[in-house]
C-alpha cells in the first residue's frame, strides 16, 4: 500500500515560523513493514534535524530562517499489508492472569506510564464498575476495551487539544484522541502501564461483505488516529483501539507513542500572529495485490508440472466440495504428484472443509496438531492458493505467503 499524506497552511501575510516539531514518521516499534518513506517540506529554505525523543519516536525539528507565506508538509510510504495476529505474542507467566504486579525494575522503567491524572467522581465510579476477580489479561483487556467501544460514541472533533477522562464519560462521546486517552487513564488506575499513541490508520474494503456483523470499510480509506498502548511482561507493548474494539493490527501505524497526548501531536510548534487556511488531504493505493482466494476472479490456469491445479472460480470451488473428505482422497481426485500424495498418505490426519466467518470462498482446515502444517500445506496447495492467517487450531486460507513459527501457521 502507498499512502500519501499532504498538510497546508497558507497565512494571509508573511509570518516567522519558530522551530517546528513534526512527528510523521512511522514509531520503531511499529509491527507493520514500512518499506519506503519520504517527507517534502516547503518552503524548502529550512533545515531539518531527525531526532529521537525520550520514548524512542522519530522527531523531525524544521528551521525556518525566513519569513514565509505558507508552510506545508507532504508524507509519501509503502507499507506491506501483511496480515497480522494481534493476539500472537508471549506472557510471563506471573502475567497471564489479571491483576498482576510488574517486577520491581520493570516497574520503576514504567514510572512514567503509570501516573494517572486526577481522579474525577464519572472515572472513579467507572473504574469502580470493572470486575477484578481473577481472570486472563487477555479476556480483561478485550472485555474493557469492547466495553469503551459500546459505551463512548466516536465524534470527528475540530477542536485542538484532547478532553479530560470527566468530559468524556460525562459527554459519553469523544473523538479517538479523547477515547484512548480515557482508556489510558483506566488502565493505569488499574495498575497497568499503558500510554498514548497516535498514528496513521489505513482501512482496506472487503472483497466480500460478511453475512454477520459490520461490513467494513466501503473504500480503501486512511485517515490520522489515535489510541492506546499497554505494557505486557513477555509481550510488550499491545496496541487497544477503544473506537473500534479491536486490537491494534496491521493497519495500525504508529507515529509517536508519549505519557501524555501533548507529546505525540503531529506537529507542534509556534507560529506569529496571522490568519491561516488548513487544507488537508490523506488517500491510500493498491500498488501491488498476491492473488487471493476472496477476490472474484483469478487467472485460469492448467495443472502444471508439480500438479497444482488453478481454479478461476473460488466459489465454484467450495461448492464443489462435501462438507467432510479425507485429505488423501481429496489429493487423488486434484491429481496430484505422487510425492504430494505421499505426504497425504503418511502424515495427515481427516481433514475437514467447511464455509467460515460468512465467506463463502474461504476456506478452513482442521487437523491433528501434529500434522496442521502438512495438512495445511495440502490445502493450500490443491486449492492453488497461498495462505497468510491463521489462529491456533486451524488455518484459514486467504492468499499471500506463509510460514509457521512455534506452531501457528501465520503470515511471513
Amino acid at each position: 500500500m502507498v499512502l500519501h499524506h499532504k498538510t497546508i497552511y497558507n497565512y494571509d501575510r508573511l509570518v516567522a515560523l519558530s522551530p517546528q516539531i513534526v512527528r510523521l514518521r512511522p514509531a520503531p516499534h511499529s509491527r507493520t513493514p514500512v518499506t519506503s518513506y519520504s517527507l517534502r517540506i516547503e518552503p524548502k529554505d529550512h533545515f531539518i534535524n531527525w531526532q529521537q525523543d525520550p520514548h524512542g519516536n522519530f522527531l523531525a525539528r524544521l528551521v525556518f530562517p525566513n519569513p514565509t507565506w505558507h508552510f506545508s508538509l507532504e508524507v509519501s510510504l509503502a507499507a506491506d499489508m501483511t496480515v497480522i495476529n494481534p493476539f500472537d505474542f508471549f506472557l510471563e507467566p506471573y502475567a497471564e492472569k489479571y491483576p498482576f504486579r510488574y517486577e520491581s525494575l520493570e516497574e520503576r522503567d514504567l514510572e512514567p506510564f503509570l501516573e494517572p491524572s486526577p481522579l474525577g467522581p464519572l472515572l472513579e465510579r467507572f473504574i469502580s464498575s470493572i470486575d477484578r476477580r481473577e481472570v486472563r489479561v487477555i479476556d480483561f483487556l478485550v472485555h474493557l476495551n469492547q466495553r469503551l467501544q459500546r459505551e463512548i460514541r466516536y465524534t470527528i472533533r475540530m477542536e485542538p487539544g484532547t478532553q479530560t477522562p470527566e468530559e468524556t464519560l460525562r459527554l459519553a462521546s469523544g473523538s479517538c484522541r479523547d477515547t484512548g486517552w480515557l482508556l489510558v487513564q483506566i488502565l493505569r488506575r488499574l495498575g497497568l502501564a499503558a500510554r498514548f499513541v497516535s498514528g496513521y490508520l489505513i482501512q482496506l474494503k472487503p472483497d466480500v461483505k460478511p453475512l454477520e456483523g459490520p461490513a467494513g470499510a466501503n473504500e480503501d480509506f486512511t485517515d490520522l488516529h489515535a489510541w492506546a498502548e499497554v505494557y505486557l511482561p513477555g509481550a510488550g507493548w499491545i496496541g487497544l483501539d477503544p473506537t473500534s474494539g479491536l486490537f491494534a493490527g496491521e493497519g495500525h501505524i504508529p507515529l509517536a507513542a508519549t505519557p501524555e497526548p501533548q507529546s505525540a501531536a503531529p506537529v507542534s510548534g509556534l507560529v506569529s500572529e496571522c490568519e491561516v487556511d488548513f487544507l488537508h488531504e490523506m488517500n491510500v493505493t493498491r500498488n501491488q495485490e498476491d492473488p487471493r482466494v476472496t477476490t472474484r476472479a483469478l487467472r485460469s490456469r492448467t495443472a502444471n508440472n508439480n500438479g497444482t491445479t488453478y481454479v478461476k472460480s473460488p466459489t465454484k470451488l467450495m461448492t464443489s466440495l462435501p462438507p467432510v473428505m479425507c485429505a488423501s482422497r481429496w489429493v487423488a481426485s486434484r491429481r496430484l504428484s505422487p510425492s504430494t500424495t505421499w505426504m497425504a498418505k503418511n502424515g495427515i490426519q481427516p481433514l475437514l472443509v467447511r464455509q467460515s466467518f460468512g465467506w463463502p470462498e474461504t476456506l478452513l482446515s482442521a487437523c491433528a496438531p501434529a500434522s496442521r502444517l502438512g495438512a495445511f500445506f495440502i490445502l493450500a496447495r490443491v486449492s492453488g492458493i497461498r495462505a497468510s492467517h491463521c489462529r491456533v487450531g486451524h488455518s484459514v486460507v486467504i492468499g499471500g505467503p506463509t510460514d509457521c513459527r512455534c506452531g501457528t501457521i501465520r503470515s511471513g
